[in-house]
Parts: structure tokens; sequence; C-alpha cells
């Protein structure tokens, strides 16, 4: 839907999708409207800004995808650099908010970073995005060449690898290959839901130190 939006501090609904035909300076004064917050969710694309209030399931979902990605990260004793929330900007071109992002090949670049430049430091080397809302396209990640990005839509997980200039889908992760990643985050969300999202995680955690997975 297309709507007016005041530029002093923004308010939706939870679960609200807006989209405002605008250019880069209206998205910059929206984003500096929120202030710390980082609600509502902020996305330009070339004359169109997108607004998002995220529901409670967006969140949760986000954060056992992310636990899930640092229990192998863990499990297989690799390095990491991880950020939420973030903006990543083009300015004039794009501006885009993965619910997650890790830098896994290029975490030494990242470390102790608190400001990164889109335009000369590395991207992450993958995204995560919840889309609860249909708020997402995977051609938004293009521009910052981020090598892979999860989507995670109605409880199934697509994996989408950049190959040259476009995103295609995947069979399973660079970096987790052989992996059913579906299938385990599936039951890490069913264990959340019947026990908690700490017992969810925790059994991953066993049960990858004991090679079950």
């Amino acid at each position: 839907m297309y709507a007016l939006i005041s530029t002093e501090k923004i308010q939706l609904p939870s679960g609200m999708l807006v989209r405002v035909p605008g250019f880069w300076q209206l998205y910059r004064t929206l984003c500096d409207s929120r202030g710390d917050s980082s609600i509502p969710r902020i996305k330009y694309r070339s004359g169109e800004i997108l607004l998002m209030s995220p529901l409670p399931k967006h969140g949760r979902e986000a954060n056992i995808l992310a636990d899930v990605v640092k229990v192998l990260l863990d499990t297989q004793s690799r390095n990491y650099e991880a950020f939420t929330p973030i903006t990543m900007e083009l300015p004039d071109e794009s501006g885009i908010e993965p619910d997650y992002c890790f830098y896994i090949d290029n975490w030494e670049a990242v470390v102790g970073r608190d400001r990164l430049d889109w335009k000369t430091d590395p991207s992450p080397d993958l995204a995560i995005e919840i889309d609860v809302t249909s708020y997402t396209d995977i051609n938004d990640y293009t521009p910052y060449r981020i090598p892979e990005v999860w989507l995670f839509k109605r409880n199934q997980l697509s994996i989408y690898g950049l190959q040259e200039d476009k995103y295609q889908l995947q069979p399973t992760s660079r970096y987790f290959s052989g992996v059913d990643l579906q299938a385990l985050i599936t039951r890490c969300l069913d264990a959340a839901s019947a026990r908690g999202t700490g017992v969810a995680i925790r059994e991953l955690r066993s049960s990858l130190a004991l090679g079950l997975e």
C-alpha cells in the first residue's frame, strides 16, 4: 500500500508494511527520525521507500536462525563476526536492513569496527532475512554483492548464492555444506515453541557435539 508518512517519529502497527514514493533524502530523513530505535525497518529502492514494523514472530525466527549459525560455526571452531541490527547503504542507490549479518571468510576485516563504509569495506559473507510481510526482494542485495543470503518465509528456508551479478537458489549453503539446514532449523523452531529457545539451542549444541547431525 502507499501512504503519506510524517517525517516526525514514525509509529506503525506491528506487521504493517507501507510503501512510499520517495528519494534518498526522504529515506535518510525517515531513518534519522527513528533516533536510537531500529523500528520501523526502512528500505530504499530507486524511487521507493518501504517501511515495516516487525511482528514478534519476525524477531524470534531471526534470533533462532542466527543462533543456529553461531552453533554451527562454534562446532567447527570457525571465527566470525556478527551484526544486528545493521543498516547497509549506498547513497542515492540502496538502503537495506538485514536481520542478521555474518562475516565468516572476512571476519578479520571487521574486528573491533564500529562503522563500515559499504563502498570500500567488504560486505558480509552471509545475510539472514525473515520475511513475514513480503518486505524482501532478493535483488535488493545485489548492489552489496553478499555471497550468500538466507531468506526465511512461511517456515521455508531459501538459500541464495551470488552467481556473477545475480542471485540463484542453491540446494546447500557454501558455508555449511552437507548440513540439512531446513530440517535443522525446523527442529529448532519446533523445540523452541514446545520447550523454549534456550532449550532448543542447547539441544542443538549437544547433538552437534556428539556428532548426531
